[in-house]
């Protein structure tokens, strides 16, 4: 036994440092295979036959265009007197049973065609529970089908003949499939040329590290001169803004802007404020200082209010104008103190064609609601008809009526009452 089991070690140690190292050989390939063990069992005086599955690992490597080398290696779980010799005990139960062996597979026909016929033969050894040991020779035939990617998909039978008399004969039938190792070719060592150091520059740094061959630079910028990142004229080195082009005085950096008007510092004439380039940096002035700039005071020389485009406020002077507008109970009648006062609003409008005015009529609490509303009305559009009857246009002025809902004197007193028979009028810009 020692013997079959050297003489299997031997054989495949062959097989696998032999294979020739051509193109069209089958290149080393491992495969998974499944399959089923047919022993002859013998009951009493009858001989029948009992088939096992088993599975395994195939190796293969190509010897030649038309013969492979492979070694199998099996594992089944049985539980039946497979042996002929009456000192084993039969089993009682599945024990592991592992077969190794290694064949020649002759092909009919070379890898590159998609169906190859094959007979095999070799030689192995089995063992039940590593306790008993027989030798084999399995011979049999297959079909190799192409499959993709170097990969073969084997269909085959065994008949496996027993070199010891321990066990009876058996037939291995199995289906693998086989996928292609990758394995790394031996690069031949190659002995390089001693280099030719050449320095057209003269920095110092030579052959391929200079990355600037024609221009002198350091060899920590691989033989290239210090960067210019921003093209400033100013190296990186020393460049406190790389990457924003600026002068020398200013180590690189732009120009500064100290208010960040977009005008720089040397052209600023008021580097401390925003302003606008008409101006040469400084702001739209305000001569009368209002708070509203000279390009939008419309009396740039004289403080102002906003809402008059700079201009003085006027309300406070037609309250002096409109002071005297009162009416007798019950009345819209303007008296010649009340012309007065409208001529002199009138010559206030045509000054500022800008201002518009809102006339709003009143009454004391006198009389129902219903008539007080009318009679505030009626009031507001005496005084409005005084004033486009003296040259204003209808859209300067508008008017409405309140009643007695907005009284500024008491009601209940000769005095306020005649405080409320009024009309007031307010400037809108």
């Amino acid at each position: 036994m020692k013997k079959a089991i050297l003489l299997l070690t031997a054989f495949t140690f062959y097989m696998l440092g032999h294979a020739q190292d051509t193109a069209s050989i089958k290149v080393p390939s491992i495969g998974f295979k499944i399959g089923i063990l047919d022993f002859k069992k013998t009951n009493g005086t009858d001989n029948l036959t009992t088939a096992a599955p088993y599975f395994g690992l195939q190796f293969f490597k190509g010897m030649t265009t038309q013969l492979d080398a492979m070694v199998n290696l099996d594992m089944a779980s049985l539980k039946y007197p497979y042996y002929v010799s009456k000192l084993i005990t039969q089993a009682k139960t599945n024990q592991y049973y592992f077969a190794i062996d290694a064949n020649l597979n002759y092909k009919l026909a070379t890898d590159d065609k998609k169906i190859v016929p094959y007979i095999t033969g070799g030689v192995g050894v089995a063992t039940d529970q590593a306790s008993f040991y027989t030798a084999y020779v399995p011979i049999g035939a297959g079909i190799q089908l192409k499959a993709n990617q170097g990969s073969f998909i084997h269909i085959s039978s065994t008949y496996r003949a027993e070199l010891s008399p321990l066990t009876k004969i058996h037939f291995a039938h199995y289906i693998s499939y086989t996928y292609p190792l990758k394995l790394r070719n031996k690069k031949p060592v190659m002995i390089p040329e001693a280099p030719v150091f050449v320095d057209a520059d003269n920095d110092g740094v030579v052959g391929d590290a200079d990355e600037c061959p024609n221009k002198s630079g350091l060899a920590k910028y691989h033989g290239c001169p210090v960067p210019d990142a921003d093209d400033d004229g100013v190296n990186d080195e020393n460049d406190q803004c790389p990457n924003a082009p600026g002068p020398v005085k200013y180590h690189g950096c732009p120009i500064p802007d100290k208010d960040k008007d977009g005008i720089n510092d040397e052209e600023d004439k008021c580097p401390n404020q925003k302003g606008v380039d008409r101006y040469q940096g400084c702001p739209i002035p305000d001569s009368d200082k209002d708070g509203i700039n000279d390009e939008d005071d419309q009396c740039p020389t004289v403080a102002g209010i906003s809402g008059n485009h700079g201009c003085a406020n006027l309300q406070p002077l037609i309250d002096r104008f409109s002071s005297n507008l009162k009416f007798a109970s019950g009345k819209t009648l303007l008296t010649k103190q009340i012309f007065a006062g409208l001529d002199s609003i009138v010559l206030v409008m045509k000054a500022y064609p800008n201002m518009s005015l809102a006339i709003g009529g009143h009454t004391d609490n006198t009389g129902s609601l219903k008539i007080n509303q009318k009679l505030s009305e009626q009031r507001a559009m005496a005084v409005s008809a005084y004033l486009i009857k003296k040259g204003i246009e209808n859209k300067r002025v508008s008017t409405k009526g309140y009643a007695d809902t907005r009284p500024i004197g008491d009601n209940k007193t000769v005095p306020g009452r005649s405080m409320n028979r009024r009309t007031d009028i307010i400037v809108l810009y």
